[in-house]
């Protein structure tokens, strides 16, 4: 895989999934190396001048009134990082980690922070080697940047802190040392402009929205095969419809779902059967994951932007010798972005749940109970039911918005925060969640194909049924499903599923 450029302005959503998930290299544009070289400039000029400038050659903070001696600025740097890396809890995993790096080098290279290129020179060298800081998911609220996990990452460039190499967890130095790197000493401003920032908000945000971007085809997905294997009417996804009300994300997933049902003759048998109208859940799919596909743009929109923001303090802007502190730091926008993002896809896991309990209810689905062969024998998905239901009421607990929530830091220097990494967390864990719920719809949707006998699903459905058969046969008798739904949950993240089926539908 090529390189990716580093520039300042051009991360994108995909360079993000290369860089965390393909472990894609960096390497940064000249032109970036340039505008930080003129920003570290601009920094040593005022300092020679003895211009007092925040962060620089003063206290941070509350501190800010305290002069530091010119002597001091480097040691200045060190206490910044060692005071501040205080985070607790289980490290975030390697590939979020490495989207946190990509985005830190990338904020720096646009010439705002005051740093020399060797700064961003040496995240890159460690992330090209693989050398991963540990960072502690927990100590961040989001107000001046995310400080005590960046502390985390920043202690490893110095030969402090700890770090995974080759799936060791090694001393930083160590690992900095197997690397064949030497230990970053840092000069005025760095440590600071290292620390300010929103990057592990960023990181956690873009994860989970790239997952729920390919989740709400997966949702279509699974709801066109519960709606068919139930014998429901298509007729709700008329375009005429969804046109009447003219929600352009209602309209697309009214087609997605007439496009899924084409040709299948599992709908086409009982279209005469007289039946009017159907639950909520399946009638009314193209209004409710439309609304959820109408709150992900807002979201990427937000993440989008956020990837390419400097969110530093103070702003060095070298053209007019001025450095102005700020508020860039401040998490606010994502925090309401990831409530967003948890909500939309609590409620796109809410509907397949609905889905998924009509299809244990022989009432409702006119097939035997709980899908299962021998019913009494063999439980079939009771359980699996249970496991959806039980994390969508988790979801309702996580959904609780971080957003509206502030606690003064900092002896009120820091008197209102975003809690935007609370908010970027509790979203991934809900993303995860309704991967699993919908899975499970998936999985009682294939088996209750599987009792359509000698009739075709439709010209999509019937790519994602085949797909997930060649991993999961159809359950016989009870069997392990923990095996199968970590199956499933492997195949909606890998993409094949929906790879599958819009070489038929064409673009969910």
């Amino acid at each position: 895989m090529m390189p990716i450029e580093i520039d300042g302005s051009s991360l994108t959503l995909d360079s993000i999934y290369k860089i965390a998930h393909k472990g894609a290299k960096l390497k940064i544009t000249a032109e970036a190396i340039e505008r930080m070289q003129n920003s570290r400039d601009c920094i040593d000029e005022l300092i020679g001048r003895g211009n007092v400038i925040y962060g620089v050659n003063t206290g941070f903070g509350k501190l800010s009134n305290i002069l530091i001696p010119a002597g001091q600025l480097e040691e200045l740097q060190l206490n910044l990082l060692l005071s501040h890396a205080c985070g607790v809890g289980d490290y975030l995993p390697e590939y979020i980690v490495r989207a946190v790096m990509a985005l830190k080098v990338n904020s720096l290279c646009r010439g705002f922070s005051g740093t020399r290129p060797e700064l961003a020179n040496m995240l890159v060298e460690m992330l090209n080697r693989s050398i991963i800081p540990g960072i502690p998911e927990k100590g961040s609220v989001g107000a001046s940047g995310d400080l005590a996990p960046l502390a985390h990452m920043s202690l490893v460039m110095l030969g402090l802190g700890e770090a995974f190499f080759n799936n060791q967890k090694l001393p930083g130095k160590e690992a900095l040392k197997k690397a064949r790197l030497q230990p970053f000493k840092l000069a005025a401003k760095e440590g600071l402009a290292l620390i300010n920032g929103t990057q592990v908000t960023t990181a956690i945000a873009a994860i989970a929205l790239l997952r729920a971007i390919q989740l709400v085809k997966i949702a279509d997905i699974a709801g066109a095969l519960t709606v068919e294997s139930l014998l429901h009417s298509k007729v709700a996804f008329d375009d005429r419809i969804q046109k009447a009300r003219g929600f352009p994300c209602q309209i697309k997933v009214g087609q997605n779902v007439r496009a899924l049902l084409a040709d299948s003759e599992i709908v086409d048998y009982h279209k005469d059967c007289g039946k009017v109208q159907d639950a909520y859940s399946s009638r009314c799919i193209p209004q409710v994951h439309g609304a959820v596909r109408q709150a992900l743009e807002f979201v990427q929109k937000t993440i989008e932007t956020e990837l390419n923001a400097c969110t530093d303090n103070p702003l060095v802007f070298y053209d007019e010798k001025e450095v102005l502190s700020g508020g860039n730091f401040h998490a606010q926008p994502l925090s309401i972005a990831c409530d967003t993002l948890a909500i939309a896809m609590a409620q796109l896991a809410n509907i397949s749940e609905r889905r998924l309990e009509n299809l244990m209810d022989q009432n409702q689905s006119g097939l035997p109970p709980f899908l299962a062969v021998e019913s009494g024998k063999n439980s079939g998905y009771m359980i699996a039911q249970v496991t959806a239901a039980a994390l969508v009421s988790e979801n309702k607990v996580l959904c609780h918005p971080a957003s509206v929530d502030s606690i003064p830091t900092s002896a009120n220097q820091e008197d209102f925060v975003s809690m935007g990494t609370h908010a970027a967390r509790k979203a991934l864990e809900v993303v995860e969640n309704v991967e699993t719920i919908i899975g499970i719809e998936l999985l009682a949707g294939c088996q209750a194909v599987d009792f359509r006998k000698n009739l075709q699903p439709g010209k999509g459905t019937g790519p994602a049924y085949k797909t997930i058969r060649r991993s999961i046969p159809s359950m016989t008798k009870d069997r392990l499903l923990q095996k199968d739904i970590s199956q499933i949950c492997d195949l909606i993240r890998s993409g094949d599923i929906v790879r599958a089926v819009e070489k038929t539908t064409g673009p969910l």
